[in-house]
């Protein structure tokens, strides 16, 4: 009798919707950081760079802590898209990309790559809080990185609304897995979620409320 094949494990295939926000985010979130060398004047090799830690710094932090194997060493397209997306930047004009293009495609990526992350935790067998929290370390330790390097105050430092967006994003997926929703629903429904939060935070610099101290003499307070 033929012993059966090994079965690989289940968060290799996340299925089609999952696995085009995960390489959509990677994208939107390498532009990003082509975005702020070029505000920066840099040479082509360090917009590659930016985009690169950028669009892999959240998920390979995830993939560590997960215990699953770095992706993009294992899959070599991830580099490819990033390179494409460097040279895509670098080659057309600088006026497409002025104004807040660089938040916008923050926003973007923020929600696909919060609801990827949760699922591949979840994949891996991560529980769902804990898998919430991988969703949204996938989404913002690129952005972390990126102001790092730039020398910019960090995005989460900002008042209005981020690491809340990318929380919307992958607790509405783990949610909606736990009540039974297939998982290509799930994750529609979490990215567009995570999208219009961050974004509503954009246009209208949406924010929670600030630490004010909790002092009774008022001092520290506006």
């Amino acid at each position: 009798m033929t012993p059966p094949l090994p079965v690989l494990p289940p968060a290799i295939d996340l299925g089609m919707i999952l696995g085009a926000l995960d390489m959509f985010g990677i994208a939107v979130f390498a532009a990003s950081g082509a975005l702020a060398a070029a505000a920066k004047r840099q040479t082509f090799v360090t917009f590659t760079f930016f985009a690169l830690v950028t669009g892999v710094g959240g998920g390979t932090v995830r993939d560590l802590l997960i215990g699953a194997p770095v992706f993009w060493i294992v899959n070599s397209r991830v580099l490819v898209v990033v390179l494409a997306v460097s040279l895509l930047l670098w080659i057309t004009p600088q006026r497409w990309w002025q104004g807040r293009m660089l938040d916008w495609f923050d926003a973007v990526g923020l929600g696909a790559y919060g609801v990827f992350g949760a699922a591949k935790a979840m994949q891996f067998g991560v529980d769902p809080l804990p898998a919430v929290m991988m969703g949204v370390i996938t989404a913002c330790v690129g952005g972390i990185i990126r102001d790092v390097l730039a020398g910019e105050p960090s995005i989460i430092l900002r008042p209005e609304l981020y690491v809340t967006a990318a929380a919307l994003a992958s607790g509405l997926y783990v949610g909606l897995r736990l009540v039974g929703m297939e998982p290509q629903f799930a994750a529609i429904i979490g990215a567009v979620a995570g999208f219009v939060l961050r974004g509503l935070a954009i246009r209208y610099n949406v924010a929670l409320p600030a630490y004010r101290g909790g002092g009774g003499d008022g001092a520290g307070q506006q």
